[in-house]
Order: C-alpha cells, then structure tokens, then sequence
C-alpha cells in the first residue's frame, strides 16, 4: 500500500548536492546514472533542476535544461516509488516545464511513459536502445586516438555541434574534464573525425557521446574508449544507440554488445538538424 505525506507539496529548484539523491533514485531505477554527472549537467543550466517536497521531505524531480533560445531537454522525472499516483509527478512537471519557455523540448522517454508524453505534446522521432557488454578486448593502441584536450577547444565544440541540437560549450567544458571522465577524439590528417567519452556509473561504464564521421572511426574510438573503461576497473560497458543511424547498431553487435535498455527521443517542435551518420551513441539519455 502507498505510503502519504501528510502537507501539500512544494517545487523549488534544486542544487547540485540535492541532486546526489535524485541520482541514486534514477540508480534504483536501474538507469545506471554516471557518478560525476552532476558537475557537467549544473554547468550548462544550474537552475533547470527541479525538486518537489512534502512537509520538507524530497518526493519528486525533473529537469528541464536550456541550451539556446531554441532548444530545452528534459530529463530525470522521477517520483519516489511509495508515493506514485497521488499526482506528485504531474505537479512537478507542471511547476519546471515553463523554465523551457518558447523553446522546443527534447526528451528521451522510457516506453511506460510515452503515451504520457505525446499527450504533453511530445512527438516520437527515433529509438534509442541500450547496448552493454563485457568491456571488449583490444589488441595493441588504436590508432590516431589521442586526449581530446589536445583538441583545439573550438574545432572540437564545432565537431559536436554538428551532432547536438544546439552549441553547448559550458557543457562541453565540463564534461571532457570531470574527474573520472576518459575524453578521447580520433585525428586525421590533422582534423578531428570524432570523439567519445567514458565514464564510470553506477553498474557498466557509460560511453558518450560517440561521435564520428565513419564506422570505422567509430569502432578505433569504441576500443579506445573500451580501453580506458578497464583501466579504471570496468567489467562492463553501456552506450546508447539512436536507431537512426543503423551502423551503431552493427557497431555494438561486432563487439558483443546486446540491447538491454529502450527509450523513445520525442519532441515538441522542430529542432536544428544534425549530422545522424556521426551519432553512434548519445551523449547521455538525461541532457540529450
């Protein structure tokens, strides 16, 4: 039987230490969230972070993060399991989806929750599915794959805003230097053709973004990546994979990867395209 909390409920932005909490319900959930994320996702919008509280004490969140005039995602709707049905998650939503404003939302929706969505206004666009496995075995140092700081930041911000909805430095910033964070990109002939980034989670490593312009470049970043995955002492790997570009998926399967996670990417309105062919795994299913 649910439990209930006596007083009404209350939504107010939340920090990034109230964040730990809502990091190890999505954990619960079995989402397997990375356990630096919080630092990366606070830098490109610490106020898009949403908690609900009854009598003080923490039922619900979401975030609803800007990255330009045009474009918001939504991620990490959460309510505390003894307390569904009691119309804590619709409140929630209601109270954070206006710091999106005019902007288009982009969201990755688990297939429980889709049917919901769609009547918020979101629409389907592809599917996302999943792909774990043991850490592959790598044969020597891939080659051309070097730090990605040694990047130019520019060159590379331009490389991952051909891939993402919107221009996100701040993110960007962050998310290559996290403690914890593998950042790696692949050179040719003096220019980028694509990056990737792993990091430990709460079960299998997570890897993303996995951004290249070929197959081929994808799987030297994959081992790459896979390397530093066991390294840190990964047994396991995860990557999310649009079905929008098909050679993801045969990429994951050469590796031994299987499919063990669905969401659906869904929007309210039109966003800036992308170059699909280059986006072998998401960057994360809470930010887009």
């Amino acid at each position: 039987m649910a439990s209930t909390l006596p007083g009404p409920l209350s939504v107010s932005r939340a920090t990034e230490r109230d964040w730990e909490l809502v990091r190890s319900w999505a954990a619960d959930e079995g989402w397997n969230p990375g356990r630096s994320d919080a630092a990366s996702f606070f830098a490109q919008d610490p106020r898009g972070f949403f908690l609900g509280r009854v009598d003080g004490e923490p039922v619900s969140a979401i975030s609803v993060v800007t990255y330009d005039d045009a474009y918001a995602f939504l991620g990490f709707y959460l309510v505390r399991p003894d307390l569904r049905g009691l119309g804590h998650g619709s409140a929630t939503w209601r109270a954070a989806l206006p710091h999106a404003g005019g902007r288009s939302v982009g969201l990755d929706g688990v297939p429980d929750q889709q049917d919901n969505y769609r009547r918020s206004g979101f629409r389907t666009a592809y599917r996302t599915a999943r792909y774990e496995g043991a850490v592959p075995a790598v044969d020597g140092p891939p080659p051309g794959v070097v730090p990605a700081g040694s990047v130019e930041p520019a060159v590379l911000a331009a490389y991952d805003g051909a891939c993402h909805h919107a221009d996100r430095p701040r993110f960007l910033a962050s998310w290559l230097t996290t403690p914890g964070h593998r950042a790696l990109a692949r050179v040719v002939d003096g220019r980028p053709t694509g990056y990737g980034v792993v990091r430990p989670a709460q079960d299998a490593a997570r890897v993303g973004p996995l951004f290249a312009d070929t197959p081929a470049d994808a799987a030297v970043l994959l081992d790459a990546l896979a390397a530093e995955a066991r390294a840190f002492g990964a047994a396991r790997i995860a990557v999310d994979m649009p079905e929008s570009n098909p050679a993801a998926a045969r990429l994951a399967e050469e590796r031994g990867l299987e499919p063990t996670f669905e969401t659906a990417r869904m929007y309210t309105g039109p966003v800036r395209p992308v170059a699909r062919e280059r986006v072998f795994g998401v960057t994360t299913l809470e930010l887009g």
